[in-house]
């Protein structure tokens, strides 16, 4: 049974097409990043960017590096696309992608991290084996078929994204209307729209199909009955995504791997019509069948494990944000925070109250006042930077915050030096204070 699901031959139409079209969006996030300011603004103007903790040696390259990093990396993303040197172009990207990723927060949402995965995951599967340069130079590589495992790992991994996105809105705040209109609220400017997104109807309409949409997207689309009304769900949803938050690739990308659920026969037909189509559903073991089972099984346990791991910490996710991060927790709250860093001389007592705008960047202000992390890294930065002054120093911080709309409410013990504390990865830091969220 084992065999049949993994290694049965089916046609790959829907991975080759798949492969162009995220070759040419990974491409397009590189190169926008660069026409729109963003690399400017988060990896440029900061004088140091907040990585992710054990990754400190990660830092933005100097000058004009980084535009430099973004052009090179939308290069390899062209090269995925026409399939030249594909498993090498798309190694590269995913390395350069990931260093990026890890080496700010600021700018993180899960859609990065998302694209972090499949890009490694696309460097595993055949989607080279046609319309593509290496088949060109080398016709021996062209094949019609791929085993069922490559589906089945691409499926099973957005399942993942969209059920745990559907399960993290189990929450008052957004089943009440209060976070749709909190996120509306912000777009009440928008050409023809503005107005409209006030109506409380669109937020329950928001909040309701939201959960429903990402809980039964991918069963809809899997069951050939309701595959068309799934189809135009998904439309409307990315679409109005694309239009409201202004997320970039990412619905585009959700929308390409629609190709998977639809018949690879009518894939083949409307996409690639010089290609023979496969229907023999042979069975093929290879010799890796161990090494590639393994592989599956540990890969989709972290998957599903991971995000769970906020169960396990005191306190309420949203407040204290640890385990946040790699676990589809996607606009689920709006915070706001008000932070102070006061830093004493041991040696002889004296106090200073740290200006935050002359360290941190506009986009990185708006970090630091909500994120623990962040508050901890700054503190920790802060004792360094005295101490090459060679002074000893402690560091105190005042940080008040409000989640989705509450009051403000103390965040950080201010009786703590927080240069002097350890960040825990796998336990709660109890300087972080109790949250009074339901």
């Amino acid at each position: 049974m084992l065999n049949k699901w993994l290694f049965t031959r089916i046609d790959n139409s829907a991975l080759i097409v798949f492969r162009i079209l995220f070759g040419a969006l990974i491409a397009i996030e590189a190169f926008g990043a660069i026409f729109t300011g963003w690399i400017r603004r988060t990896l440029m103007e900061p004088e140091y960017t907040f990585n992710f903790i054990g990754f400190d040696f990660l830092q933005p390259l100097p000058g004009n590096g980084m535009l430099w990093y973004y052009a090179v990396m939308g290069c390899f993303g062209l090269l995925v696309m026409v399939g030249f040197k594909y498993r090498f172009s798309m190694f590269m990207y995913t390395i350069m992608w990931a260093g990026v990723y890890l080496m700010q927060k600021s700018s993180y949402n899960n859609h990065y991290y998302l694209l972090m995965l499949l890009c490694f995951l696309m460097i595993l599967l055949p989607a080279h084996r046609f319309a593509s340069v290496d088949v060109k130079r080398s016709p021996d590589l062209e094949k019609h078929s791929m085993p069922q495992w490559c589906w089945l790992l691409l499926v099973l991994q957005l399942w993942i994204v969209y059920t745990y996105a559907a399960i993290a809105k189990l929450y008052p705040d957004w089943w009440d209307g209060t976070l749709p209109r909190i996120l509306m609220s912000a777009r009440k400017d928008y050409w023809l729209v503005g107005d409209f997104l006030q109506q409380e109807w669109v937020h329950y309409t928001i909040a309701y199909f939201g959960f429903l949409f990402d809980l039964l997207i991918v069963p809809l689309m899997l069951w050939k009955r309701t595959r068309i009304f799934a189809f135009a769900a998904a439309v409307f949803f990315h679409l109005f995504n694309s239009f409201i938050f202004h997320i970039g690739i990412f619905p585009y990308l959700s929308l390409a791997f629609l190709l998977f659920f639809f018949p690879t026969k009518r894939i083949n037909k409307y996409f690639l019509w010089k290609k023979p189509f496969y229907d023999k559903n042979e069975i093929e073991v290879p010799n890796y069948k161990k090494p590639l089972v393994a592989f599956l099984a540990v890969w989709f346990v972290v998957q599903v494990s991971l995000p769970l791991r906020h169960w396990f910490f005191q306190d309420n996710v949203l407040w204290t944000e640890e385990g946040h991060r790699l676990s589809w927790r996607m606009m689920l709250r709006s915070k706001s925070g008000r932070t102070t860093f006061k830093v004493v001389d041991k040696a002889t007592g004296d106090t200073i109250t740290v200006d935050n705008s002359k360290y941190l960047s506009k986009k990185q202000m708006g970090s630091i006042g909500t994120k623990p992390d962040i508050i901890w890294q700054f503190a920790q930065r802060l004792e360094k930077e005295y101490a090459e002054q060679g002074k000893e120093v402690e560091v105190y911080v005042n940080s008040r915050v409000s989640v989705n709309g509450r009051p403000y409410q103390r965040l950080i013990d201010p009786k703590v030096d927080l240069a002097a504390e350890e960040w825990k990865h796998f336990s709660h830091n109890d300087w972080i204070l109790p949250s009074s969220l339901d």
